[in-house]
């Protein structure tokens, strides 16, 4: 194989005598010099971020870093306590539940809000014009019968407190792009169409955050993920000091109950069966 076909990549390259990474080298120029949110967001866009744009993009990873004990956080403890030798089973096992009801949200608002800016075309100039577009997004999801990615947190009714800190970081940086113009807009005109008032949660403000950042939607959930690594860290570390494991276990144990079986009976396609 020559060296032009060989594998081409611009991240991280060794040789006897230096590592080289993003055409920098990593010891000199990297190591001290760069912050981890910085070299993260580098690293996914292979460009380096300003200084407004590593500002939104670590206040995002703060915001989805440890939201206390969730379904992740539990099983990151319970499988620490049945494997205390597997640190990244722990880990692992609590970043494979990061999906549609946790850490998934970001995701899918950031790509909910980008289908609906592409398929708008010309996008609004006013608050007037983004609170329209919002209107009409909501009543087309309410007519299909889909929720709004983003719309409603379970916990904070009233609302997540991350949500206007992290406009307003966005604002002082100068950063708020149409993604969370549109979901900005989205809070103020639901009500018209639900009848009640919700929140705009946290997780889909990150990401729509992200996606004014230019981050790639098909990894949006990752850098939720990457978040919420260093709190489950933090889980695993006050699991080790202040264990709670056992008795999560043992609650669950000591109160089962048995019932008569119920057997499943699968439904019948084309009519009854002969």
């Amino acid at each position: 194989m020559s060296a032009e076909e060989g594998y081409p990549t611009a991240l991280g390259a060794s040789s006897r005598e230096s590592i080289t990474l993003l055409g920098t080298d990593l010891a000199r120029d990297v190591m001290g010099n760069v912050g981890f949110g910085e070299l993260a967001f580098w690293l996914a866009t292979q460009r380096r971020p300003t200084a407004g744009e590593t500002r939104v993009f670590e206040a995002v990873l703060a915001a989805l870093a440890d939201h206390g004990f969730t379904p992740t956080a539990i099983v990151t403890r319970l499988t620490w306590l049945s494997a205390p030798d597997s640190v990244q089973g722990a880990l692992a096992a609590g970043l494979l539940g990061g999906g549609s009801r946790f850490l998934g949200v970001t995701e899918d608002c950031g790509r909910f809000l980008h289908g609906v800016l592409a398929a708008a075309g010309e996008l609004p100039t006013d608050d007037a014009g983004w609170d329209a577009l919002a209107l009409e997004t909501v009543t087309a999801q309410r007519a299909a019968g889909r929720f709004v990615p983003g719309l409603g947190h379970h916990v904070h009714k009233d609302g997540d407190p991350r949500t206007p800190r992290l406009f307003e970081i966005a604002t002082e940086e100068g950063l708020v792009g149409p993604h969370l113009s549109l979901f900005a807009a989205i809070g103020r005109a639901h009500p018209q169409v639900l009848g009640r008032t919700l929140p705009l949660n946290g997780a889909g403000v990150c990401g729509a955050a992200l996606a004014d950042l230019g981050l790639p939607l098909e990894l949006l959930r990752g850098f939720a993920l990457l978040a919420r690594t260093a709190g489950l860290i933090g889980q695993l570390a006050e699991e080790i000091r202040h264990p709670v494991a056992n008795e999560v276990f043992l609650s669950v144990d000591l109160h089962n109950r048995s019932v008569a079986p119920d057997p499943y009976e699968p439904e019948t396609l084309g009519g009854s069966r002969g």
